[in-house]
């Protein structure tokens, strides 16, 4: 984004089999770290382990980008797909108040998973006067 100055950058990896493992080992856990949408595909299927460990990196990248500020919610960033399948965050709550003390006005996110990591960079983008 032309003109939009970095506020932070968070990057997180998740081993996908440890992540697999908290989930069957903690009853409830994906309902704590994921919205009932993150945790289904588009077509109403259940989401693969490969995509909520990317999709709990990006939660993971997005504290680190703000600094990790406390109380944050795990329901208040969201990772949703748009129609041509790119990740987009949804920031709400917790997590947009945080944002916004901090003058982020926008978020670039990438996901990446590949032998057995599940992968996610996020940078949080200054708001463009406008």
């Amino acid at each position: 984004m032309v003109g939009a100055g970095v506020i932070g950058v968070g990057i997180d990896v998740v081993a996908v089999d440890r992540f697999v493992a908290s989930l069957a080992r903690t009853p409830h856990l994906a309902d704590r770290l994921f919205t009932a949408e993150e945790r289904r595909t588009a077509s109403g299927h259940p989401r693969r382990p490969t995509s909520l460990a990317a999709r709990f990196a990006a939660k993971e990248a997005v504290a680190k980008a703000l600094g990790v500020p406390p109380g944050l919610d795990w329901h208040d960033c969201t990772v949703v797909n748009e129609d041509s399948g790119r990740p987009r965050l949804v920031i709400t709550g917790t997590v947009a108040a945080a944002a916004a003390a901090q003058g982020v006005g926008s978020w670039q996110l990438s996901l990446s998973h590949d032998a057995g990591i599940a992968a996610a960079m996020v940078i949080a983008l200054a708001a463009v006067p406008g």
